[in-house]
C-alpha cells in the first residue's frame, strides 16, 4: 500500500485536483476524515466527511482512534486508523487530503508516504479565489490568508511541491507523481523558490498593507 498525502492552503485548488485524480485512478481512494464542522450545502455524511459532534470527536481522541487530528478554523478534523485499514483491505491506495498540522503529526508514522504540497502562483491569486467564494467575511478571509502564509512556510516538510497556476498543467504533474512515485526535481526547485517569493509578498505587497489598514491590524 502506498499512501499519498496532498496538502495546500485554503483556496489553492487541492480538492479540484484530487477529484480529477480519483476519477482517473480507481486504485486510489480518498480517506474520509472525521470533522466537527457542520456540513456545507450538498455535502453528505460518509461521502465528504464523517460529521460528528465535538464530544464524540474528543472520545475518539481519548481512545487513540486517530492517526492524526488537528483543530483548524475552530473545528476538529482527523484521520482514523480504521479508515486507512478499510482502504487497504479493499486493495487500494489511500489519498489523504489533510492540512500541514496533520502531516506533521503522521509523517514519522508513514515514512514511505508520497507527500505533495500544492502552491498558489501568488498570494494575491489565492486572495482572489477566497473572495470569489463570496460566503466569508473580510475578517475570516484575512484569517485564512494568514493561515495560508503559515502553511506555506512549513511546506519544506513535503517531498514534492506543485504550483497550481494553470489547472491542467498542475494536474498533469500530480498525475505523473501518482504514476511514477516521483516528480521532476525542477518542479520542486521552482516550488521552493516560489515559497520565498510568497513570503516576501506577504511582508511587502501594497495590497497586503491595504488589507491590514482596513482591518486595523
Amino acid at each position: 500500500m502506498t499512501v499519498f498525502v496532498v496538502s495546500a492552503p485554503s483556496g489553492a485548488g487541492k480538492t479540484t485536483l484530487n477529484r480529477r485524480l480519483l476519477k482517473e485512478y480507481p486504485q486510489l481512494e480518498m480517506s474520509i476524515s472525521h470533522t466537527t464542522r457542520p456540513p456545507r450545502k450538498g455535502e453528505q455524511d460518509g461521502v465528504h466527511y464523517h460529521f460528528i459532534d465535538r464530544a464524540a470527536f474528543e472520545k475518539m481522541v481519548a481512545q487513540k482512534l486517530f492517526i492524526e487530528w488537528a483543530e483548524v478554523h475552530g473545528n476538529f478534523y482527523g484521520t482514523s486508523l480504521l479508515e486507512l485499514k478499510r482502504i487497504e483491505n479493499a486493495g487500494k491506495n489511500p489519498l489523504l487530503e489533510i492540512d500541514v498540522q496533520g502531516w506533521h503529526l503522521i509523517k514519522p508514522l508513514l515514512p514511505q508516504a508520497v507527500s505533495i504540497f500544492i502552491l498558489p502562483p501568488s498570494l494575491f491569486s489565492l486572495w482572489q479565489r477566497l473572495e470569489s467564494r463570496g460566503s466569508d467575511s473580510l475578517e475570516i478571509r484575512w484569517e485564512r490568508l494568514q493561515n495560508a502564509h503559515d502553511e506555506i512556510e512549513k511546506s519544506n516538510e513535503y517531498e514534492y511541491l506543485i504550483i497550481n497556476d494553470e489547472l491542467n498543467e498542475a494536474f498533469e504533474k500530480l498525475k505523473t507523481l501518482v504514476t511514477n512515485g516521483k516528480a521532476s526535481s525542477e518542479d520542486t526547485r521552482e516550488g521552493r523558490l516560489l515559497c520565498a517569493k510568497l513570503n516576501e509578498e506577504f511582508k511587502t505587497a501594497d495590497w497586503i498593507r491595504e488589507l491590514r489598514s482596513q482591518l486595523g491590524s
